[in-house]
């Protein structure tokens, strides 16, 4: 398995890049609108072919790649099953698999940022968590229909059930980490560490966070698979 992991400096989001070694054909996860050129330079020089555009959810903070990245090479784009995405090429429901030949992934239900939020189980030895869980914190749950109960639901009983070895890829890092485990965030994520469910719903409701910057521009956009304008 190939497997990279890119920044976007402007919203902090990492888009992954996992691609069958024999095949040469690749899933881009959570593509980020002003890196797709970066993102076709890189499947040339490596000599893939894109299959898939993945998203773990709407999101608000960067506007998607999927419609410039399905038009330039015949991509299809998948998102989770509750999104309210009608462009998409595909809806992908908890416990479904979507893969390439060596390559396995596993949708998991892990809503609480938003209420159509999937986390994506590669090969059984790593989670890409979008924003769900990042390396000690996680997704806000004030916008998009979060709810701090369900993420703690999400985060504990999906995503803290997996093996202690298993690698957490998040889909952002506002600290310069690029990768932890399940067993580290169980035992120092400080949004759940000794924390319990009430406790964590208290202090969700207390963050005050400001919207993120493209929130008004970013939402609508992904609901369109990232066209900017809306279909006449």
């Amino acid at each position: 398995m190939l497997f990279r992991q890119l920044f976007d400096s402007e919203s902090s989001t990492y888009t992954y890049l996992i691609a069958d070694a024999e095949t040469k054909e690749a899933i881009l996860i959570d593509p980020v609108l002003e890196q797709v050129d970066r993102d076709l330079k890189l499947l040339q020089e490596l000599g893939l072919t894109l299959r898939y555009c993945l998203e773990t959810h709407v999101h608000a903070d960067h506007i998607t790649g999927t419609a410039k990245l399905r038009q330039a090479t015949g991509c299809l784009g998948i998102v989770p099953d509750k999104a309210d995405v009608g462009c998409a090429d595909r809806q992908i429901k908890d416990g479904e698999n979507l893969g390439l030949v060596s390559i396995t992934i596993e949708a998991i239900a892990t809503p609480g940022h938003t209420d159509s939020h999937m986390t994506y189980y590669v090969n059984r030895d790593r989670v890409l968590t979008g924003d769900a869980l990042f390396i000690r914190g996680c997704g806000r749950t004030d916008f998009q229909s979060g709810d701090a109960g369900t993420l703690f639901d999400s985060v504990t009983q999906r995503l803290f059930t997996l093996p202690d070895e298993t690698l957490v890829y998040p889909a952002h890092d506002y600290r310069g980490h690029t990768v932890s485990t399940i067993g580290e965030e169980k035992q120092w994520n400080p949004r759940f560490v000794g924390r319990s469910r009430d406790n964590f719903i208290e202090f969700m409701g207390k963050l005050n966070l400001p919207d993120p910057k493209k929130i008004m521009e970013a939402i609508p956009a992904n609901e369109r698979c990232g066209n900017l304008v809306a279909a006449s």
